[in-house]
């Protein structure tokens, strides 16, 4: 079975329907990336899985459990995290605070410390800035630090929500590189993102999401080589 599956997800806002029948499945040990324009569903997809959104239709289910009806908190207790999209720091306090309010699931508390290394030694720049308020770094040192605080919660899936949005090429570069980094640790990670190229890149499989439907599905070498995912996302 694998580590999360999403079976005949029907979702949305109010009357208005976003996704279709959406199925979908993670592996353990595997980055797997979301891909697809925007308006495609991918956020509307993952505030289903991580219970921001109830479902209308179909059944999430998390390390074999049913877990379609449980809310944020009880999922990110278990161990789903997501570094949402623009990051949602408390700007007033400063990196370690951050970090340490990452650490506030009962499974991620025991390990606090190790953690609070593994990121520094993950994300050199935080640890320059350990004691700076979270609101006066640049874009790209937040979205380090959105990252950091989530591997701080001691994630069975680390979701990430388009993270290179609004960043420099480089800083989203260095992103990137950061996620393969993870998953050669055998991190198991869920990537949204609006930069195709680069999320199939770094990822082992991707979805590619379009008008609320998976549109295509496989190992990423393959998806990048569809001729019609190069003429529609990569400008080839």
């Amino acid at each position: 079975m694998a580590l999360l599956e999403v079976h005949d997800i029907t979702s949305g806002y109010g009357e208005l329907q976003i996704l279709w029948g959406i199925d979908f499945a993670m592996e353990q040990g595997q980055l797997t990336t979301l891909v697809g324009s925007n308006g495609a569903g991918k956020t509307t997809l993952l505030r289903t899985i991580v219970g921001q959104l109830k479902p209308w239709q179909g059944k999430v289910f998390f390390q074999g459990q049913d877990v379609s009806r449980l809310p944020p908190y009880t999922k990110a207790e278990m161990g789903l995290i997501m570094a949402p999209e623009g990051r949602q720091l408390f700007t007033d306090m400063s990196v370690l605070e951050n970090l340490e309010m990452g650490a506030t699931p009962r499974r991620a508390r025991p390990r606090q410390a190790q953690n609070i290394e593994r990121v520094f030694a993950l994300f050199p720049r935080l640890k320059e800035r350990m004691h700076q308020r979270a609101g006066t770094m640049s874009g790209g040192e937040q979205q380090m630090l959105a990252v950091a605080r989530g591997i701080m919660s001691e994630p069975v899936i680390l979701i990430v929500d388009e993270m290179s949005l609004g960043l420099a090429p480089v800083l989203a570069l260095d992103l990137f590189q950061a996620l393969r980094r993870l998953r050669k640790e055998g991190y198991t990670i869920l990537l949204v993102e609006q930069n195709v190229r680069m999320a199939l890149k770094v990822s082992d499989y991707a979805y590619v999401l379009a008008k609320g439907k998976v549109d295509r599905s496989g190992p990423s070498r393959q998806v990048e080589n569809d001729q019609e995912v190069r003429r529609a996302y990569l400008g080839i």
